[in-house]
């Protein structure tokens, strides 16, 4: 609560039910239909930004907290609430959605009313799956989440949307099935559903592991971590520009999310037993997927291959704290590696968003997405050029932007837990050079290859709002985190209390 208003609940409703308006007044009339998506989306982020300045650093508990019966002869309430780790995931949602609908402004003509309104119910969702503290309202809002995305790929999307739709709602929902029966089982064990219940329950080890293995199938798949990751490539492919953007903003962080939420402070134990398996297969993202990254011939499988390793390099940060604690590291490099796991996720939320966004830029232009096709689109493209190149090497870790501060802290941060883990996590900001460059060399420079090319014209100024507002931020937290660190730093030492028992 805020001055007595539920904050939370109107960060989650207010989209929800905009949503539902746009669809409803906006079925007719397309113009009206932007106009009052947007005016919910900068109502929402107006709301965010309350959010963050309200938010009172230093504090390691819940804030802004409303809770209220829901059903209550299960013990079922409606509790929200953010700290440090989940606050500004919050703001980031909104940040994004507003982006999508500008982005969408011209670009959308088929049902633009039930596009825009997709996106602002999942907005409010997604909020939801940050704010919920009961942990079976987390669970519905977990799983209302497919039902907007599966809407925007199956309907806006390309050419093989049916079969990428039914790919990623079977991966996604089986993985949460397995959740919800550890959710109940912790309900049995706990006495409630409240999520804070669940930690410091004492549980024995073969429960922690049972529990612990079941929520690695739900988040494991959102990240999305290798092997489970094959869906991830055929959403984006297929997605619309704004699904891409929300799915690589947002949704793969949820699967990070969830692993501070849930997986870390309820199973310390089975975490730090099984940590070998979550940095084997984080390393195998950093290393082998960013090789993958570097053969294809797709825009957007190219930077989706990309998520998955930079998300690999934030799974690795997460359950590399009990290493550096176990061997020569302190306590002190454990909550570096998970400030820079977290900032991780952040700016990624932000650079990929404008990579595909400058994706969606080519493509409404050239109505293709391989890089064959393209090449000299700096000649016609000049401003655009820049911009995209900058993002790229943002994407690559370039010292100065966001991209570099969270890998700079994990890896200084697993050297404490080993010279080899830091050496091949470092292979990340190689790898990550190495497609970026590879990308921008064949698309933006060299000489025009088509008439279609020397046809382009530079970006417009929506266009030029929506990246330059994504070069200020990218920016902004490159040269000065610390209103982030400073946001997050206290929940993080809190979790590391809640698990460090365990060691």
């Amino acid at each position: 609560m805020l001055g007595g208003w539920p904050l939370l609940s109107l960060l989650i409703w207010l989209p929800i039910l905009g949503g539902a308006v746009v669809l409803w007044t906006g079925r007719d009339n397309a113009d009206r239909a932007r106009w009052s998506a947007l005016a919910v989306a900068g109502l929402t982020l107006i709301l965010g930004l309350v959010l963050w300045f309200g938010f009172e650093t230093g504090v390691a508990g819940m804030q802004f907290v409303e809770r209220a019966p829901w059903i209550e002869s299960f013990g079922i309430e409606y509790y929200l609430g953010v700290d440090g780790i989940s606050m500004p995931l919050v703001v980031l949602t909104a940040f994004s959605t507003l982006l999508v609908v500008i982005a969408a402004w011209e670009v959308v003509r088929y049902k633009p009313a039930q596009y825009l309104a997709a996106f602002l119910i999942m907005e409010g969702i997604m909020i939801g799956v940050f704010s919920a503290l009961d942990a079976l309202l987390f669970y519905v809002f977990f799983e209302a989440m497919l039902i907007p995305m599966f809407l925007i790929i199956g309907i806006w999307g390309g050419p093989n949307r049916i079969y990428a739709t039914l790919k990623f709602f079977l991966y996604t929902f089986l993985g949460s099935v397995m959740m919800l029966v550890a959710l109940i089982y912790l309900r049995g064990q706990a006495g409630s559903f409240a999520i804070e219940d669940f930690y410091g329950l004492g549980l024995p080890f073969a429960a922690q592991v049972l529990i612990f293995l079941a929520f690695l199938a739900a988040f494991a798949v959102k990240v999305p971590m290798f092997p489970v990751h094959t869906w991830l490539p055929d959403a984006h492919v297929e997605a619309p520009t704004g699904g891409s953007v929300i799915l690589a903003a947002i949704t793969l962080k949820i699967g990070g999310y969830g692993f501070l939420r849930f997986s870390l402070p309820i199973a310390p134990e089975a975490s730090m037993a099984l940590d070998w398996l979550l940095i084997g297969l984080s390393l195998i993202a950093v290393v082998y997927i960013g090789l993958v990254a570097m053969v294809q011939e797709d825009l957007k499988k190219l930077i989706a291959y990309s998520s998955i390793a930079h998300m690999g390099f934030v799974t690795l940060a997460f359950f590399l704290i009990f290493r550096i604690v176990a061997g020569e590291g302190t306590r002190d490099g454990a909550l570096l590696a998970l400030e820079g796991g977290l900032v991780q996720m952040i700016s990624h939320g932000f650079v990929s968003a404008a990579m595909f966004l400058c994706v969606g830029v080519l493509y409404d232009r050239m109505h293709t997405r391989r890089i064959a096709d393209y090449g000299g689109v700096a000649n016609r493209m000049p401003v655009f050029a820049g911009l995209f190149v900058f993002f790229a090497m943002a994407n690559a870790g370039l010292p100065g932007t966001s991209g570099f501060v969270g890998e700079f802290m994990v890896i200084l941060a697993s050297f404490q837990a080993g010279f080899w883990y830091a050496a091949i996590a470092g292979l990340t900001l190689i790898l990550g050079a190495a497609y970026s460059l590879w990308m921008i060399k064949r698309v933006v420079y060299g000489q025009v290859r088509n008439t279609q090319v020397d046809e382009l014209r530079d970006i417009n100024a929506r266009e030029r709002l929506l990246l330059g507002s994504l070069v200020g931020v990218v920016l902004f937290f490159g040269v000065y985190p610390a209103p982030l660190i400073n946001v997050m730093a206290p929940s993080l030492e809190a979790l590391l209390g809640i698990v460090m028992p365990a060691l």
